[in-house]
Protein backbone atom coordinates (compact mmCIF):
# COMPACT_ATOMS: atom_id res chain seq x y z
CA UNK A 1 0.00 0.00 0.00
CA UNK A 2 3.02 2.00 0.74
CA UNK A 3 4.42 1.73 -3.05
CA UNK A 4 5.10 4.95 -4.97
CA UNK A 5 2.28 5.17 -8.02
CA UNK A 6 5.01 4.37 -11.01
CA UNK A 7 5.56 1.07 -8.80
CA UNK A 8 1.77 0.29 -8.24
CA UNK A 9 0.83 1.41 -12.41
CA UNK A 10 3.60 -1.32 -13.21
CA UNK A 11 2.39 -4.32 -11.31
CA UNK A 12 -1.14 -3.73 -12.49
CA UNK A 13 0.32 -4.02 -16.17
CA UNK A 14 2.76 -7.50 -15.61
CA UNK A 15 -0.38 -8.70 -14.21
CA UNK A 16 -3.31 -8.38 -15.99
CA UNK A 17 -1.76 -10.20 -19.46
CA UNK A 18 -1.78 -13.19 -17.30
CA UNK A 19 -5.10 -12.91 -15.84
CA UNK A 20 -6.27 -12.48 -19.02
CA UNK A 21 -4.60 -15.87 -19.90
CA UNK A 22 -5.80 -17.98 -17.27
CA UNK A 23 -8.83 -16.69 -17.33
CA UNK A 24 -8.82 -17.36 -21.14
CA UNK A 25 -7.75 -21.00 -20.27
CA UNK A 26 -10.45 -21.61 -18.02
CA UNK A 27 -13.02 -20.98 -20.12
CA UNK A 28 -12.06 -22.86 -23.26
CA UNK A 29 -11.41 -25.50 -20.70
CA UNK A 30 -14.66 -25.77 -18.43
CA UNK A 31 -16.65 -25.50 -22.74
CA UNK A 32 -15.17 -28.42 -23.26
CA UNK A 33 -15.63 -30.14 -20.41
CA UNK A 34 -19.32 -29.18 -19.69
CA UNK A 35 -20.09 -30.07 -23.41
CA UNK A 36 -18.52 -32.35 -24.50
CA UNK A 37 -18.21 -30.09 -28.02
CA UNK A 38 -14.51 -31.13 -30.18
CA UNK A 39 -12.19 -28.64 -29.16
CA UNK A 40 -10.97 -26.09 -31.65
CA UNK A 41 -8.05 -26.64 -33.89
CA UNK A 42 -5.71 -25.28 -31.29
CA UNK A 43 -6.85 -26.96 -28.81
CA UNK A 44 -6.37 -30.10 -30.89
CA UNK A 45 -3.15 -29.88 -31.32
CA UNK A 46 -2.47 -29.67 -27.54
CA UNK A 47 -4.57 -32.64 -27.50
CA UNK A 48 -2.65 -34.81 -29.88
CA UNK A 49 0.63 -33.93 -28.46
CA UNK A 50 -0.60 -34.82 -24.97
CA UNK A 51 -1.52 -38.00 -26.21
CA UNK A 52 2.18 -39.18 -27.27
CA UNK A 53 3.55 -38.12 -24.07
CA UNK A 54 3.51 -40.92 -21.76
CA UNK A 55 0.75 -41.13 -18.73
CA UNK A 56 2.14 -40.06 -15.51
CA UNK A 57 1.12 -42.48 -13.19
CA UNK A 58 2.42 -42.83 -9.44
CA UNK A 59 4.22 -46.56 -8.89
CA UNK A 60 2.88 -47.59 -5.33
CA UNK A 61 3.97 -50.46 -3.64
CA UNK A 62 1.84 -53.24 -2.46
CA UNK A 63 1.81 -53.91 1.60
CA UNK A 64 3.24 -57.42 0.65
CA UNK A 65 6.00 -55.45 -0.69
CA UNK A 66 6.79 -52.67 1.90
CA UNK A 67 6.63 -55.69 4.60
CA UNK A 68 9.14 -57.04 2.63
CA UNK A 69 11.29 -54.70 2.47
CA UNK A 70 10.86 -53.66 6.06
CA UNK A 71 11.40 -57.34 6.97
CA UNK A 72 14.92 -57.29 4.98
CA UNK A 73 15.61 -54.30 6.88
CA UNK A 74 15.15 -55.38 10.24
CA UNK A 75 17.34 -58.21 9.08
CA UNK A 76 19.71 -56.37 8.03
CA UNK A 77 19.82 -54.22 11.13
CA UNK A 78 19.83 -57.41 12.95
CA UNK A 79 23.22 -58.46 10.95
CA UNK A 80 25.05 -55.08 11.52
CA UNK A 81 24.80 -54.95 15.10
CA UNK A 82 26.10 -58.32 15.51
CA UNK A 83 28.87 -57.92 12.96
CA UNK A 84 31.06 -54.84 15.24
CA UNK A 85 34.28 -55.94 12.73
CA UNK A 86 35.50 -57.99 10.35
CA UNK A 87 36.38 -61.60 12.56
CA UNK A 88 32.33 -61.12 14.09
CA UNK A 89 31.13 -60.51 9.97
CA UNK A 90 32.96 -64.12 9.27
CA UNK A 91 31.16 -65.33 12.10
CA UNK A 92 28.33 -63.78 11.55
CA UNK A 93 28.15 -65.12 7.66
CA UNK A 94 29.36 -68.49 8.73
CA UNK A 95 26.63 -69.12 11.57
CA UNK A 96 24.10 -68.44 8.48
CA UNK A 97 25.31 -70.36 6.29
CA UNK A 98 25.79 -73.51 8.33
CA UNK A 99 21.72 -72.62 9.28
CA UNK A 100 21.16 -73.26 5.56
CA UNK A 101 23.00 -76.19 5.01
CA UNK A 102 26.37 -75.19 3.98
CA UNK A 103 29.35 -77.32 4.95
CA UNK A 104 32.58 -75.66 5.87
CA UNK A 105 35.99 -76.55 4.20
CA UNK A 106 39.60 -75.92 5.23
CA UNK A 107 42.26 -74.76 3.33
CA UNK A 108 44.82 -76.88 4.60
CA UNK A 109 42.58 -80.02 3.42
CA UNK A 110 42.95 -81.33 -0.44
CA UNK A 111 39.89 -80.80 -2.18
CA UNK A 112 39.98 -83.19 -4.90
CA UNK A 113 41.82 -86.13 -3.74
CA UNK A 114 39.48 -85.62 -0.74
CA UNK A 115 36.28 -85.97 -3.28
CA UNK A 116 34.87 -82.88 -1.29
CA UNK A 117 33.22 -81.09 -3.35
CA UNK A 118 30.11 -82.32 -5.98
CA UNK A 119 27.60 -80.86 -8.17
CA UNK A 120 24.62 -79.54 -6.33
CA UNK A 121 26.60 -78.85 -3.22
CA UNK A 122 26.89 -75.66 -1.27
CA UNK A 123 30.60 -75.03 0.68
CA UNK A 124 32.25 -72.08 2.40
CA UNK A 125 36.04 -71.23 4.08
CA UNK A 126 37.25 -68.54 6.09
CA UNK A 127 40.35 -66.58 6.22
CA UNK A 128 41.05 -64.05 9.08
CA UNK A 129 38.50 -61.75 8.35
CA UNK A 130 37.54 -62.31 5.24
CA UNK A 131 35.02 -65.82 3.81
CA UNK A 132 34.23 -67.25 0.86
CA UNK A 133 31.15 -69.14 0.30
CA UNK A 134 30.06 -70.61 -2.80
CA UNK A 135 27.39 -73.28 -4.87
CA UNK A 136 28.37 -75.63 -7.46
CA UNK A 137 25.50 -75.59 -9.96
CA UNK A 138 23.90 -79.32 -10.21
CA UNK A 139 24.21 -79.21 -14.21
CA UNK A 140 27.68 -78.36 -13.45
CA UNK A 141 29.94 -80.17 -15.92
CA UNK A 142 34.15 -80.02 -15.02
CA UNK A 143 35.99 -78.21 -17.95
CA UNK A 144 32.86 -76.49 -19.45
CA UNK A 145 31.67 -74.22 -16.37
CA UNK A 146 32.51 -70.76 -15.20
CA UNK A 147 32.28 -68.66 -12.29
CA UNK A 148 29.58 -65.68 -11.36
CA UNK A 149 31.03 -63.73 -8.22
CA UNK A 150 29.87 -61.52 -6.21
CA UNK A 151 32.53 -59.47 -4.02
CA UNK A 152 32.46 -57.06 -1.06
CA UNK A 153 35.01 -56.25 1.81
CA UNK A 154 34.11 -57.25 5.65
CA UNK A 155 35.92 -54.21 6.73
CA UNK A 156 34.91 -50.28 7.94
CA UNK A 157 37.43 -47.31 9.10
CA UNK A 158 37.92 -47.10 12.57
CA UNK A 159 39.77 -46.78 15.71
CA UNK A 160 41.98 -49.74 16.45
CA UNK A 161 43.74 -50.50 20.32
CA UNK A 162 47.48 -50.24 19.92
CA UNK A 163 49.57 -53.26 21.02
CA UNK A 164 50.58 -51.15 23.82
CA UNK A 165 47.50 -49.47 24.73
CA UNK A 166 48.35 -48.10 28.25
CA UNK A 167 48.09 -44.26 28.12
CA UNK A 168 47.28 -42.17 30.65
CA UNK A 169 47.12 -38.27 31.28
CA UNK A 170 45.17 -35.96 33.59
CA UNK A 171 43.76 -38.57 36.11
CA UNK A 172 42.15 -41.08 33.06
CA UNK A 173 43.26 -43.80 32.36
CA UNK A 174 42.57 -43.74 28.08
CA UNK A 175 43.31 -46.31 25.39
CA UNK A 176 45.89 -45.66 22.79
CA UNK A 177 44.35 -46.47 19.29
CA UNK A 178 45.63 -46.01 15.78
CA UNK A 179 43.23 -44.66 12.83
CA UNK A 180 42.66 -47.69 10.03
CA UNK A 181 41.29 -46.38 6.99
CA UNK A 182 39.75 -43.24 5.66
CA UNK A 183 37.49 -41.91 8.40
CA UNK A 184 35.67 -39.02 9.26
CA UNK A 185 37.00 -38.58 12.81
CA UNK A 186 35.18 -35.77 14.07
CA UNK A 187 32.43 -38.02 13.63
CA UNK A 188 33.90 -40.26 16.13
CA UNK A 189 33.81 -37.42 19.02
CA UNK A 190 30.95 -38.03 21.49
CA UNK A 191 29.49 -41.46 20.66
CA UNK A 192 28.92 -43.87 23.08
CA UNK A 193 31.98 -46.35 22.12
CA UNK A 194 33.15 -49.65 22.86
CA UNK A 195 35.15 -52.91 21.86
CA UNK A 196 34.93 -55.65 19.82
CA UNK A 197 37.99 -58.09 18.18
CA UNK A 198 39.65 -61.18 18.74
CA UNK A 199 41.32 -62.21 21.93
CA UNK A 200 44.17 -65.24 22.43
CA UNK A 201 43.65 -66.95 25.38
CA UNK A 202 45.91 -69.42 27.02
CA UNK A 203 44.34 -73.02 28.19
CA UNK A 204 45.56 -75.72 30.12
CA UNK A 205 48.45 -77.58 28.86
CA UNK A 206 49.89 -74.59 27.03
CA UNK A 207 47.05 -74.48 24.06
CA UNK A 208 46.37 -71.15 23.08
CA UNK A 209 42.91 -70.20 21.24
CA UNK A 210 41.53 -68.01 19.43
CA UNK A 211 38.09 -66.18 21.41
CA UNK A 212 35.70 -63.18 19.62
CA UNK A 213 34.74 -60.72 22.26
CA UNK A 214 31.89 -58.34 21.91
CA UNK A 215 31.85 -56.14 25.16
CA UNK A 216 28.02 -54.55 24.60
CA UNK A 217 28.65 -51.72 27.26
CA UNK A 218 29.62 -48.08 26.47
CA UNK A 219 32.88 -48.27 28.25
CA UNK A 220 34.80 -45.43 26.30
CA UNK A 221 34.12 -41.93 25.13
CA UNK A 222 36.04 -39.28 22.85
CA UNK A 223 35.00 -36.08 24.37
CA UNK A 224 34.80 -33.05 22.09
CA UNK A 225 36.47 -29.78 24.01
CA UNK A 226 34.02 -27.19 25.24
CA UNK A 227 33.53 -24.40 23.44
CA UNK A 228 34.85 -22.06 26.05
CA UNK A 229 38.50 -23.42 25.72
CA UNK A 230 38.32 -23.11 22.06
CA UNK A 231 39.36 -19.87 19.66
CA UNK A 232 37.29 -18.74 17.27
CA UNK A 233 39.38 -20.18 14.53
CA UNK A 234 39.98 -23.90 16.11
CA UNK A 235 36.25 -23.85 16.64
CA UNK A 236 35.72 -22.72 12.65
CA UNK A 237 38.53 -25.42 11.32
CA UNK A 238 37.79 -28.63 14.19
CA UNK A 239 41.45 -29.70 13.07
CA UNK A 240 41.61 -33.06 14.84
CA UNK A 241 44.95 -34.18 15.70
CA UNK A 242 45.05 -37.80 15.25
CA UNK A 243 47.31 -39.32 17.62
CA UNK A 244 46.72 -36.52 20.28
CA UNK A 245 42.50 -36.02 20.18
CA UNK A 246 41.89 -39.58 19.67
CA UNK A 247 42.21 -41.76 22.58
CA UNK A 248 39.17 -42.33 24.16
CA UNK A 249 38.78 -41.96 28.09
CA UNK A 250 38.21 -45.86 29.72
CA UNK A 251 37.93 -44.60 33.36
CA UNK A 252 39.18 -42.48 36.13
CA UNK A 253 42.85 -43.53 37.70
CA UNK A 254 40.97 -42.83 40.82
CA UNK A 255 38.40 -45.59 40.47
CA UNK A 256 41.05 -47.62 39.24
CA UNK A 257 42.96 -47.30 42.52
CA UNK A 258 39.83 -47.79 44.29
CA UNK A 259 39.50 -50.84 43.23
CA UNK A 260 42.61 -52.35 43.74
CA UNK A 261 43.97 -52.90 40.14
CA UNK A 262 45.96 -49.98 39.51
CA UNK A 263 49.32 -50.48 40.39
CA UNK A 264 49.79 -54.54 40.79
CA UNK A 265 48.24 -56.70 38.19
CA UNK A 266 46.57 -60.21 39.33
CA UNK A 267 48.67 -62.52 37.26
CA UNK A 268 51.01 -60.76 39.83
CA UNK A 269 49.26 -61.39 42.92
CA UNK A 270 48.31 -65.27 42.02
CA UNK A 271 51.32 -66.46 40.19
CA UNK A 272 54.32 -64.40 42.80
CA UNK A 273 56.34 -63.55 39.87
CA UNK A 274 58.43 -60.08 40.60
CA UNK A 275 57.75 -58.50 37.38
CA UNK A 276 55.43 -58.26 35.08
CA UNK A 277 55.17 -59.48 31.78
CA UNK A 278 56.07 -57.36 28.83
CA UNK A 279 53.04 -57.22 27.50
CA UNK A 280 50.85 -57.18 30.50
CA UNK A 281 52.84 -54.25 31.70
CA UNK A 282 51.87 -52.33 28.45
CA UNK A 283 47.95 -53.15 28.86
CA UNK A 284 45.65 -51.12 31.24
CA UNK A 285 44.80 -53.87 33.98
CA UNK A 286 41.60 -52.64 33.82
CA UNK A 287 41.44 -53.48 30.45
CA UNK A 288 42.64 -57.05 31.26
CA UNK A 289 39.76 -57.17 33.40
CA UNK A 290 37.27 -56.53 31.27
CA UNK A 291 38.12 -58.92 28.39
CA UNK A 292 38.85 -61.90 31.14
CA UNK A 293 35.81 -61.14 32.52
CA UNK A 294 33.65 -60.91 29.00
CA UNK A 295 35.52 -64.69 28.25
CA UNK A 296 34.82 -66.28 31.67
CA UNK A 297 38.55 -66.61 31.63
CA UNK A 298 41.09 -65.12 34.44
CA UNK A 299 43.04 -62.06 33.70
CA UNK A 300 46.44 -64.42 33.51
CA UNK A 301 44.86 -66.68 30.45
CA UNK A 302 44.43 -63.27 28.05
CA UNK A 303 47.94 -62.88 26.43
CA UNK A 304 47.18 -61.31 22.78
CA UNK A 305 44.53 -58.98 21.41
CA UNK A 306 43.41 -57.52 18.07
CA UNK A 307 40.34 -55.02 19.43
CA UNK A 308 38.41 -52.18 17.10
CA UNK A 309 36.65 -49.17 18.78
CA UNK A 310 32.79 -49.37 17.16
CA UNK A 311 29.80 -47.27 18.08
CA UNK A 312 27.50 -49.15 20.71
CA UNK A 313 24.25 -47.44 19.05
CA UNK A 314 22.52 -49.85 16.70
CA UNK A 315 21.29 -49.45 13.43
CA UNK A 316 17.55 -48.13 12.76
CA UNK A 317 15.35 -47.19 10.48
CA UNK A 318 14.80 -43.79 10.01
CA UNK A 319 12.89 -40.59 8.10
CA UNK A 320 9.29 -39.92 8.86
CA UNK A 321 7.93 -43.12 6.73
CA UNK A 322 10.88 -45.30 7.71
CA UNK A 323 12.70 -45.32 4.57
CA UNK A 324 15.96 -45.09 5.19
CA UNK A 325 18.36 -47.04 7.73
CA UNK A 326 20.91 -45.30 9.86
CA UNK A 327 23.73 -47.10 11.29
CA UNK A 328 28.07 -47.70 11.36
CA UNK A 329 29.59 -49.77 8.83
CA UNK A 330 26.97 -49.58 5.97
CA UNK A 331 30.22 -49.17 4.12
CA UNK A 332 30.26 -52.19 3.16
CA UNK A 333 28.32 -54.45 5.43
CA UNK A 334 25.47 -53.69 2.83
CA UNK A 335 26.68 -55.06 0.65
CA UNK A 336 27.79 -58.37 2.40
CA UNK A 337 24.07 -59.11 3.88
CA UNK A 338 22.47 -58.83 0.39
CA UNK A 339 25.23 -60.46 -1.90
CA UNK A 340 25.01 -63.65 1.16
CA UNK A 341 21.44 -63.49 1.54
CA UNK A 342 20.96 -63.78 -2.62
CA UNK A 343 23.54 -66.61 -2.49
CA UNK A 344 20.86 -67.83 0.10
CA UNK A 345 18.09 -67.60 -1.82
CA UNK A 346 19.82 -69.16 -5.05
CA UNK A 347 21.25 -72.04 -3.06
CA UNK A 348 17.60 -73.04 -1.52
CA UNK A 349 15.50 -73.30 -4.64
CA UNK A 350 16.47 -77.05 -5.81
CA UNK A 351 15.49 -76.10 -9.11
CA UNK A 352 17.91 -73.11 -9.98
CA UNK A 353 20.67 -74.75 -7.97
CA UNK A 354 20.01 -78.41 -10.19
CA UNK A 355 20.00 -76.47 -13.32
CA UNK A 356 22.72 -74.25 -12.78
CA UNK A 357 26.00 -75.22 -15.36
CA UNK A 358 28.18 -73.19 -12.95
CA UNK A 359 29.67 -71.94 -9.78
CA UNK A 360 28.37 -69.09 -7.87
CA UNK A 361 30.15 -67.26 -5.38
CA UNK A 362 29.93 -64.78 -2.64
CA UNK A 363 33.82 -63.49 -1.61
CA UNK A 364 34.21 -61.26 1.23
CA UNK A 365 37.20 -59.52 1.59
CA UNK A 366 39.36 -57.67 4.62
CA UNK A 367 41.28 -54.87 4.72
CA UNK A 368 40.02 -52.86 1.63
CA UNK A 369 39.43 -49.73 3.12
CA UNK A 370 43.80 -49.97 3.36
CA UNK A 371 44.82 -51.02 -0.07
CA UNK A 372 43.34 -54.73 0.23
CA UNK A 373 47.16 -56.07 0.21
CA UNK A 374 47.27 -58.64 2.88
CA UNK A 375 46.59 -62.28 2.94
CA UNK A 376 42.61 -61.83 3.02
CA UNK A 377 42.24 -58.66 1.13
CA UNK A 378 41.47 -58.84 -2.56
CA UNK A 379 45.24 -58.30 -3.41
CA UNK A 380 45.86 -61.58 -1.88
CA UNK A 381 45.61 -64.76 -4.00
CA UNK A 382 42.05 -65.69 -2.08
CA UNK A 383 40.02 -65.42 -5.30
CA UNK A 384 42.30 -66.36 -7.66
CA UNK A 385 42.93 -69.83 -5.36
CA UNK A 386 39.27 -70.42 -4.92
CA UNK A 387 38.67 -70.59 -8.59
CA UNK A 388 41.59 -72.77 -9.13
CA UNK A 389 40.89 -75.26 -6.19
CA UNK A 390 37.43 -75.44 -6.99
CA UNK A 391 37.88 -76.38 -10.80
CA UNK A 392 40.61 -78.46 -9.96
CA UNK A 393 38.65 -80.53 -7.55
CA UNK A 394 35.86 -81.01 -9.88
CA UNK A 395 37.81 -82.33 -12.37
CA UNK A 396 39.04 -84.74 -9.77
CA UNK A 397 35.74 -85.79 -9.12
CA UNK A 398 34.57 -86.21 -13.07
CA UNK A 399 37.76 -88.68 -13.21
CA UNK A 400 39.18 -86.13 -15.58
CA UNK A 401 41.68 -84.70 -13.74
CA UNK A 402 42.82 -80.83 -13.84
CA UNK A 403 45.15 -78.88 -15.76
CA UNK A 404 45.76 -75.49 -16.24
CA UNK A 405 44.27 -74.98 -19.20
CA UNK A 406 40.46 -75.95 -17.43
CA UNK A 407 41.65 -73.45 -15.39
CA UNK A 408 42.24 -70.13 -17.62
CA UNK A 409 39.06 -71.08 -19.65
CA UNK A 410 36.76 -71.04 -16.74
CA UNK A 411 38.18 -67.66 -15.62
CA UNK A 412 37.02 -66.45 -19.37
CA UNK A 413 33.64 -67.54 -18.61
CA UNK A 414 33.56 -66.05 -15.47
CA UNK A 415 32.67 -62.40 -14.39
CA UNK A 416 32.61 -60.45 -10.97
CA UNK A 417 30.42 -58.37 -9.31
CA UNK A 418 32.20 -55.67 -7.23
CA UNK A 419 29.75 -54.70 -4.82
CA UNK A 420 30.48 -51.51 -2.81
CA UNK A 421 28.49 -48.72 -1.28
CA UNK A 422 27.96 -45.49 -3.82
CA UNK A 423 28.07 -42.08 -3.55
CA UNK A 424 24.45 -41.05 -3.19
CA UNK A 425 23.33 -37.46 -4.26
CA UNK A 426 23.56 -34.81 -1.15
CA UNK A 427 20.69 -32.49 -1.23
CA UNK A 428 23.10 -30.03 0.66
CA UNK A 429 25.92 -30.51 -1.66
CA UNK A 430 24.85 -31.22 -4.72
CA UNK A 431 27.01 -29.65 -6.93
CA UNK A 432 29.86 -32.13 -5.67
CA UNK A 433 28.28 -34.71 -8.29
CA UNK A 434 28.25 -34.52 -12.10
CA UNK A 435 25.10 -33.02 -13.09
CA UNK A 436 23.94 -36.54 -15.40
CA UNK A 437 25.49 -38.68 -12.71
CA UNK A 438 23.80 -38.00 -9.57
CA UNK A 439 22.26 -41.41 -8.04
CA UNK A 440 19.38 -40.90 -5.45
CA UNK A 441 18.98 -43.21 -2.33
CA UNK A 442 15.58 -45.98 -2.57
CA UNK A 443 16.27 -46.04 -6.21
CA UNK A 444 18.51 -48.68 -7.64
CA UNK A 445 22.15 -50.14 -7.69
CA UNK A 446 24.97 -47.90 -9.09
CA UNK A 447 26.98 -48.33 -11.91
CA UNK A 448 30.35 -47.03 -10.90
CA UNK A 449 32.13 -45.83 -14.11
CA UNK A 450 35.83 -44.22 -14.34
CA UNK A 451 37.87 -43.70 -17.57
CA UNK A 452 41.44 -43.95 -15.36
CA UNK A 453 40.53 -47.32 -14.40
CA UNK A 454 39.75 -46.68 -10.73
CA UNK A 455 36.63 -48.98 -11.48
CA UNK A 456 36.76 -51.91 -13.10
CA UNK A 457 33.60 -51.59 -15.12
CA UNK A 458 33.75 -51.85 -19.02
CA UNK A 459 31.13 -51.41 -21.82
CA UNK A 460 30.74 -55.06 -22.10
CA UNK A 461 30.29 -55.66 -18.01
CA UNK A 462 27.88 -52.56 -17.89
CA UNK A 463 25.46 -53.93 -20.60
CA UNK A 464 25.28 -56.79 -18.90
CA UNK A 465 24.24 -55.69 -15.83
CA UNK A 466 22.04 -52.56 -16.84
CA UNK A 467 20.11 -55.64 -19.25
CA UNK A 468 20.42 -58.00 -16.08
CA UNK A 469 18.51 -54.89 -14.15
CA UNK A 470 15.96 -54.54 -17.06
CA UNK A 471 15.35 -58.40 -17.27
CA UNK A 472 13.82 -58.54 -13.34
CA UNK A 473 13.12 -55.03 -12.86
CA UNK A 474 15.82 -53.45 -10.66
CA UNK A 475 16.89 -49.73 -11.88
CA UNK A 476 20.06 -48.99 -12.18
CA UNK A 477 21.67 -45.58 -12.18
CA UNK A 478 24.98 -44.13 -13.05
CA UNK A 479 28.15 -42.47 -11.58
CA UNK A 480 31.36 -40.87 -12.43
CA UNK A 481 33.05 -38.89 -10.72
CA UNK A 482 33.71 -34.65 -11.69
CA UNK A 483 36.32 -34.29 -13.70
CA UNK A 484 37.33 -31.68 -10.65
CA UNK A 485 37.54 -34.45 -7.93
CA UNK A 486 39.34 -37.48 -6.90
CA UNK A 487 38.03 -40.85 -7.76
CA UNK A 488 38.08 -43.37 -4.85
CA UNK A 489 38.60 -47.25 -6.14
CA UNK A 490 37.50 -50.84 -4.73
CA UNK A 491 38.77 -54.31 -5.21
CA UNK A 492 37.15 -54.40 -8.83
CA UNK A 493 40.54 -53.41 -10.34
CA UNK A 494 42.54 -55.18 -8.13
CA UNK A 495 40.64 -58.84 -8.59
CA UNK A 496 40.35 -57.58 -12.71
CA UNK A 497 44.34 -57.35 -12.56
CA UNK A 498 45.20 -60.41 -10.86
CA UNK A 499 42.37 -62.96 -11.99
CA UNK A 500 42.11 -62.03 -15.64
CA UNK A 501 38.14 -61.61 -14.81
CA UNK A 502 35.71 -59.69 -16.30
CA UNK A 503 34.47 -57.58 -13.63
CA UNK A 504 32.21 -54.32 -12.97
CA UNK A 505 31.90 -52.22 -10.12
CA UNK A 506 28.46 -51.09 -8.67
CA UNK A 507 27.06 -50.80 -5.12
CA UNK A 508 24.14 -49.33 -3.20
CA UNK A 509 23.69 -45.16 -3.05
CA UNK A 510 24.24 -44.28 0.19
CA UNK A 511 25.29 -40.90 2.21
CA UNK A 512 27.95 -40.07 4.86
CA UNK A 513 29.96 -42.67 3.39
CA UNK A 514 33.06 -42.92 6.48
CA UNK A 515 31.17 -41.45 9.07
CA UNK A 516 30.89 -42.93 12.36
CA UNK A 517 27.04 -43.36 11.58
CA UNK A 518 25.60 -43.57 7.95
CA UNK A 519 22.27 -43.44 5.89
CA UNK A 520 21.10 -45.26 3.33
CA UNK A 521 17.48 -46.17 1.35
CA UNK A 522 15.48 -48.86 2.78
CA UNK A 523 14.61 -50.00 -0.81
CA UNK A 524 17.51 -50.61 -2.04
CA UNK A 525 18.47 -53.75 -0.10
CA UNK A 526 15.50 -54.99 -1.98
CA UNK A 527 16.56 -53.90 -5.22
CA UNK A 528 20.22 -55.72 -4.52
CA UNK A 529 18.98 -58.67 -3.75
CA UNK A 530 16.90 -59.01 -6.63
CA UNK A 531 19.35 -58.32 -9.10
CA UNK A 532 21.62 -60.61 -7.06
CA UNK A 533 20.23 -63.69 -7.31
CA UNK A 534 19.27 -62.98 -10.80
CA UNK A 535 22.80 -62.97 -11.74
CA UNK A 536 23.15 -66.09 -10.27
CA UNK A 537 20.45 -67.69 -11.98
CA UNK A 538 20.54 -65.71 -15.34
CA UNK A 539 24.06 -64.86 -15.97
CA UNK A 540 25.36 -67.63 -18.21
CA UNK A 541 22.12 -67.61 -20.43
CA UNK A 542 22.66 -63.47 -21.06
CA UNK A 543 26.35 -63.92 -21.19
CA UNK A 544 25.92 -66.53 -24.28
CA UNK A 545 23.39 -63.84 -25.74
CA UNK A 546 26.29 -61.41 -26.03
CA UNK A 547 27.89 -62.37 -29.69
CA UNK A 548 31.55 -62.15 -29.25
Amino acid sequence: KSAPPFLYSFGVAMIMPRLYQLALLVKCTSTAFSFGAAPPPLKRSFARAASRMPELVETKKTPEQVEDELARAKRFIGFLDASPEPFHVVSTVASRLKTTGFVELDERDLWGQGGLLEPGGKYFYSREGAIVAFTVGGSCVAGEHGFKVIGAHTDSPALKVKPRSKRGGSGFALLGVETYGGGLWHTWFDRDLSLAGRVVVEGPSGVFKQRLVHVKDPILRVPTLCIHLQSTKEREAFAVNKEDHLSPILCTQVKKSLEGSGGVSTSKQEKGEEAEEAWVAAQDPVLLDLLASELGVSKAQVVDFDLTLYDTQGGALGGARKEFVNGARLDNLASCFAAVEALETHASDAALLGADRDVSVVALFDHEEVGSGSESGAGSPIMRDAVERITEALAAKAGSGGDSESFRAALHRSMILSVDMAHAVHPNYASKHEKQHAPAMNSGLVIKSNANQRYATSGTTGFLVRQLGRRVGVPVQEFVVRNDCPCGSTIGPIIAANTGMRAIDLGMPQLSMHSCREMMGRADLTLAHTLFAAFFSDFRELDESLAR
